[in-house]
């Protein structure tokens, strides 16, 4: 006699299988939030490595939500000393357990790195064992192109974008970056009118100078038909940084919570105004206009360079990956430069004697006309306190990689998985490589350059990374703060308003929680 299917055994079947897939899920679970995490706590323990006890899937995440909001529920004194209260978590840890010490984000351990030559080999990353950390999918709606690339992938694109930031094409953009400056100053001008001194918050201006300049600078257009994406842009980040507690639990990103949808929402609109500004320029071409006198026009010529020498369309991107680079070229073109120019502005405040000694030298080198590039180059003491304000303040406050193999670093075997936290902001700060004077802003520092600023010459300031795959945008976001400091010293000096608190926190970079309002006096 045959067997005879029936429906309680096709249901019992089904359950089975469920129960199954539900087992293998709960052991998978359990191996991401538990087993693995005490493996690489067992790991690194063992080496004499201290660090936060594991919390079972949060890590330190909450505890690291109380310790932000509890730092930003008020301003904090007229000082530099700024690490406890923008990066509160790891600066406790390194106070309890030491400068090689671990935290926890979810499941996942991060060791903070203060080496310098450690440092330097983690971002040189000569064997690629060093990876960067892997970018939740909701951020890279957010943050995607070059900065995410690995491999291969990473080479081609920056080979490609590697002209269109070349020195020479620098001094091409310099008219762009003038006219932005014109703009900014003569709206201050007529705002301080004929009255005595004029009180503006400087950090909403610097982020409409900035985006106005890289919507000239980067597409040939005005900062209105730019201003749409930077809106967008900001309100991504925000609602990525309200988000950040749940990005690392399995499955959140895929959840049509109303926040989800409203990035994914962002994302398309973004693509389509770029993508609209890409077709234009596509036709601009085959209709054989100049094109390439801003940073898409010379990515493009770039790109079909490359896929002309190659005889492959391969080598080249693809017009999502061109439009991947124009959002990256949107945000950080403008975030970068506009807190480092607010910065400067608090900073000159407090300190008058400094504003007037780069007052003197921007008048001994241009008097009141525009500064040429050349000129640009010889700004000695302009170069020192940016450089004094990105040691302070700098735009990132940390980077990030991770090991993907067992690594050897100084006396530590690292296991796979771990990740390892640059802290920028602790290095910037840490009187072991600065010297007792380390919060004070003394650009004096960098009277010999970068090499010789720290103690022992240890090369300990890196607010655009190192390595490979140092910011390709450096230059561009060192000219552009040179240009508009140079233009605003020649026509005002400024003072901080009584009403100003000190609050710097991040949002992706370094801001003022509560603004800069600035005292400007036309001169």
């Amino acid at each position: 006699m045959g067997w005879q299917v029936t429906a309680d055994m096709l249901w019992c079947l089904g359950y089975g299988a469920s129960a199954l897939l539900l087992v293998a899920w709960a052991v998978q679970l359990l191996h991401w939030a538990w087993w693995t995490p005490r493996r690489l706590d067992r790991a690194l323990r063992a080496q004499g490595i201290k660090g936060t006890p594991y919390s079972f899937l949060r890590g330190d995440v909450a505890e690291n939500v109380r310790l932000l909001r509890a730092a930003r529920s008020k301003p904090m004194p007229l000082s530099h000393d700024i690490a406890p209260r923008v990066f509160p978590l790891q600066h406790r840890a390194v106070e309890e357990y030491g400068k090689l010490s671990f935290t926890w984000l979810g499941p996942q351990p991060r060791l903070t790195i203060f080496d310098i030559d450690q440092v330097r080999e983690v971002l040189s990353n000569k064997f690629g064992h060093y990876g960067k950390t892997r970018v939740n999918s909701l951020w890279r709606f957010f943050i995607g192109g070059l900065v995410t690339y690995e491999g291969d992938k990473w080479a081609k694109h920056r080979r490609i974008l590697n002209p269109a930031f070349h020195v020479e094409k620098l001094k091409s953009m310099l008219p762009a970056f003038s006219a932005c400056c014109d703009d900014l100053v003569c709206r201050w001008e007529k705002m301080v009118g004929s009255d005595t001194c004029y009180e503006l918050d400087v950090w909403p201006e610097f982020q409409s100078f900035t985006g106005d300049v890289i919507s000239r600078s980067a597409f040939g257009s005005n900062y209105e038909q730019g201003r749409r994406i930077f809106q967008l842009q900001d309100e991504q980040a925000l609602l990525l940084i309200q988000s950040a507690r749940n990005l690392y639990i399995p499955g959140y990103r895929f959840l049509p919570t109303r926040t989800n949808n409203r990035i994914k929402a962002i994302d398309r609109e973004v693509r389509t105004i770029i993508r609209g500004i890409i077709k234009k320029r596509e036709e601009a071409m085959k209709m054989g206009k100049p094109c390439n006198n801003d940073l898409l026009g010379l990515l493009m010529e770039s790109n079909i360079k490359q896929v002309q020498e190659n005889g492959n369309k391969n080598a080249g991107m693809t017009i999502e990956e061109v439009v991947e680079e124009c959002k990256l070229f949107y945000f950080a073109g403008q975030e970068t430069t506009s807190v480092l120019l607010t910065w400067t502005m608090v900073l000159l405040s407090m300190y008058p004697s400094w504003q007037d000694r780069a007052r003197e030298e921007v008048l001994r080198l241009f008097g009141k006309n525009r500064p040429d590039f050349d000129g640009l180059n010889h700004l000695k003491t302009v170069t020192m306190i940016l450089y004094e304000v990105l040691r302070l303040y700098p735009p990132a406050i940390f980077l990030l990689r991770q090991t993907y193999k067992t690594m050897k670093l100084g006396n530590v075997v690292y296991p796979p998985g771990v990740a390892l936290v640059m802290p920028i902001i602790l290095i910037h700060h840490d009187p072991d490589l600065w010297g007792a004077d380390v919060n004070e802003f003394k650009p004096e520092r960098f009277a010999e350059g970068i090499s010789k600023a720290s103690k022992n010459d240890q090369v300990a300031f890196f607010p655009f990374g190192s390595g490979p795959r140092i910011c390709i945008g450096q230059s561009f976001a060192l000219v552009e703060a040179k240009i508009a400091l140079c233009v605003i010293l020649q026509r005002f000096s400024f003072e901080l308003s009584p009403s100003y608190a000190h609050a710097p926190y991040t949002v992706i970079t370094l801001q003022p929680q509560h603004g800069a309002p600035i005292r400007l006096r036309r001169l």
